[in-house]
């Protein structure tokens, strides 16, 4: 079934939760998102794909930023890379099992899974809505690793659509360890027309473009602009300086993968001396916030600088 029909089938699968700028819909395996009436995501947790993640997305405007691939396929566009779904967070190593090759067609002895536990709220609202969660990070044979709490706000506004994340990982009853690998973390899969590949164009909060430059480089934000059904337009990740080990080195690629990953120093400074994993001790946490914004415009046009520094004064 292709993402349209399903989209058209929702109002008979979901029953709403509230009206407002910002509403929620909740299915079966799936929470729609609309801004203004107007559908805007769907955040999906079904345990068949092994990991939730937000697909599709679209801008103010309506027109869809991510590749529809693995959901649908469409001349000219990229069907390599199955697992690179909308927005995701995972990571290819943690205590040898991968959660980043996820997709069910990966199927291997160390793929790892992140399920949900519970949908903790919704919280429809006038300019923002939150939805709050529960996962589990899961090793093959079902113990669990991690617990994640993460509270995903989308915000309406009439020409950006915002989407902030603020994600907590608390350690299992054993250690766990990130290991130092480029495959993670928090990422974006962009369409066609926004893959340098295609003419669109990335850049950093430093002032650095294309794949050649910004890959590997630590930076505050990754702006990547084109041009979507004939409008200028952009997908913005921004990294919190509360992070850990702020400025983040990005995971971005021509062919149209923008990823936040403070775990891959060995591979981003091609250096085997180097390790960039990390350690939980158990019950320890980790937090990670990030936004993402999808606008209209060049990076200059739509202030993205202006727009990290509001988002760095957040608390």
């Amino acid at each position: 079934m292709t993402w349209k029909l399903r989209l058209a089938l929702l109002p008979l699968a979901l029953a709403p939760l509230a009206a407002g700028q910002v509403a929620f819909e909740k299915g079966k395996d799936r929470v729609r998102v609309t801004i203004d009436g107007r559908p805007f995501t769907e955040f999906v947790f079904d345990a068949v794909n092994n990991k939730p993640y937000l697909y599709p997305l679209r801008s103010a405007s309506g027109k869809l930023v991510t590749r529809h691939y693995p959901f649908e396929s469409v001349p000219g566009e990229d069907t390599e890379h199955p697992h690179h779904r909308g927005i995701w967070f995972t990571h290819g190593d943690v205590n040898g099992f991968d959660f980043w090759g996820s997709d069910a067609s990966q199927k291997g002895p160390k793929q790892g899974r992140v399920l949900l536990d519970r949908i903790v709220s919704t919280e429809p609202g006038e300019k923002a809505g939150a939805i709050v969660t529960d996962f589990r990070w899961l090793a093959p044979g079902g113990k669990v690793l991690l617990r994640e709490h993460r509270r995903t706000v989308f915000y309406a506004h009439p020409s950006l659509r915002t989407i902030d994340f603020d994600i907590e990982l608390t350690a299992g009853p054993v250690p766990v360890h990130f290991g130092d690998t480029k495959e993670g973390m928090f990422a974006v899969r962009v369409g066609a027309p926004l893959s340098e590949d295609n003419g669109a164009t990335l850049v950093n909060s430093n002032g650095r473009k294309s794949e050649k430059n910004v890959w590997g480089a630590r930076a505050d934000w990754i702006d990547d602009y084109g041009t979507v059904e004939g409008e200028r337009m952009g997908v913005a990740i921004f990294d919190h300086p509360s992070n850990p080990r702020h400025p983040t080195y990005w995971h971005a690629r021509a062919y149209g993968l923008l990823a936040a990953n403070i775990f891959g120093q060995h591979d981003f400074l091609n250096d085997k001396s180097r390790d960039g994993g990390l350690t939980m001790s158990p019950g320890s946490t980790l937090r990670f916030r990030y936004r993402v914004i999808i606008h209209p415009g060049d990076t200059a046009a739509a202030g993205i600088a202006g727009l990290y520094g509001e988002f760095a004064k957040t608390k």
